[in-house]
């Protein structure tokens, strides 16, 4: 785990917007922005609804909530483009290191992969692959905590609640049937 940089602020977190009182920080302003547009967009999908025909129209409520965000957005963008920005912070370092972006990476993979190799690979790949970049332990810390993890998660949710999870390339349901079947056999 890295420690924060003491030269710009301790680490913790504060109830003020943006963390200080009178600067933005890095990619804010960008996040600022592109609220709004979404908003905006929100708010052109609601209208598409039903128009604005009357009051107790099915699209009046939706149009009403986006544009109150329409508004809202805009004006934390205004409020967010005026403030200078905080010196001494860089968006690579403090808003979005590179640890976040493998993780996402990470995420990404793993939707895309779960379909086809199915649960328990793509898991175990994801769990060991997270837990060597989160914890920077050895490799044996990192397989016991990852594979231990995955066998108690398939444990509880597929053996537990029955979850039916996707198989992929890994015969769950037989080696399942088998092991009820020895189990089973012995009477």
């Amino acid at each position: 785990m890295t420690t924060p940089e003491t030269s710009h602020h301790d680490g913790t977190s504060d109830a003020t917007p943006s963390g200080y009182e009178a600067n933005r920080r890095p990619g804010e302003a960008g996040f600022a922005i592109l609220m709004f547009f979404a908003s905006v967009w929100l708010l052109w999908s609601a209208y598409g609804i039903s128009g604005f025909e009357s009051l107790s129209a099915p699209g009046s409520v939706p149009m009403a909530t986006t544009f109150a965000m329409v508004v809202t957005a805009f004006l934390i963008a205004h409020r967010t483009l005026r403030n200078p920005r905080a010196i001494g912070e860089t968006l690579s370092k403090d808003i979005v290191p590179l640890t976040v972006i493998k993780l996402v990476g990470l995420l990404v993979a793993y939707a895309i992969l779960l379909q086809t190799l199915g649960f328990l690979p793509t898991s175990a790949l994801f769990l060991i692959s997270a837990i060597k970049i989160l914890s920077r332990r050895s490799w044996g810390f990192t397989l016991v905590v990852s594979l231990g993890s995955l066998i108690v998660i398939w444990l509880i949710f597929r053996i537990v609640f029955t979850v039916l999870l996707p198989a992929g390339i890994v015969p769950e349901a037989e080696i399942i049937q088998a092991f009820r079947n020895f189990v089973g056999g012995r009477g």
